[in-house]
């Protein structure tokens, strides 16, 4: 989606950028961990297919995906923005006949950044995100029945499970945003900072320290 295209979120410990082409290499690299395949159902590609994907999501009208950085490295101007990568989040828009469902993906790729409480965050400022600029109202999570970690995590942010598909060997977990849901997310979240991603880039430093 473009709509995110200049658009930085801040956190307390994490900030999302828009996935541009030179996060790519990176992304290329976590993606090659047979791991990280299973956990995202995704095939190896090569490198040039990398960069067509991230043109493809960038243009496509149901993708909407933010690079998750470390926020504390990220405030240090001598890093470079790929070497503060640690995973990605995603919101795909997909049921043309249902605009207010969202399916949500997260990775976080780094060994070093799992089990400290990032997953949540980031999922709970996509699901913000989602609901005051896209306007959705349902989300769902399709999970690899092994990946009990992330089954646990939607499940303390009340995902009840829709369904359990033994041959792919998945769960789905729903929420449906009432006004006593959105009302709590956002205060919970209120917090999160929405900054233009072009600006702040060359003064990041002084952003996150404000």
């Amino acid at each position: 989606m473009r709509i995110n295209e200049n658009t930085l979120l801040e956190g307390e410990n994490v900030v999302l950028v828009p996935y541009n082409a030179e996060h790519v290499p990176r992304y290329h690299e976590w993606m090659k961990s047979p791991e990280l395949q299973q956990l995202t159902a995704s095939e190896p590609l090569s490198l040039e297919q990398e960069y067509d994907m991230q043109r493809s999501w960038r243009e496509d009208t149901d993708k909407c995906t933010f690079i998750i950085l470390d926020k504390q490295r990220w405030a240090d101007p001598e890093v470079q923005e790929e070497q503060c990568m640690v995973g990605d989040v995603n919101i795909f828009l997909t049921d043309p006949s249902d605009p207010y469902l969202a399916e949500l993906e997260i990775m976080i790729a780094e060994p070093d950044y799992r089990g400290k409480g990032l997953g949540k965050e980031v999922t709970c400022m996509m699901m913000c995100y989602g609901m005051t600029k896209l306007g959705i109202q349902k989300f769902e999570a399709k999970i690899g029945l092994d990946n009990q970690v992330s089954i646990a995590m939607f499940k303390k942010l009340h995902f009840r499970e829709l369904s359990l598909c033994k041959v792919f060997k998945e769960v789905t977990l729903g929420m449906t945003v009432d006004e006593s849901i959105r009302t709590r997310l956002l205060g919970d979240m209120a917090y999160i900072k929405e900054r233009e991603y072009r600006k702040t880039c060359g003064n990041r430093q002084e952003v996150t320290s404000q």
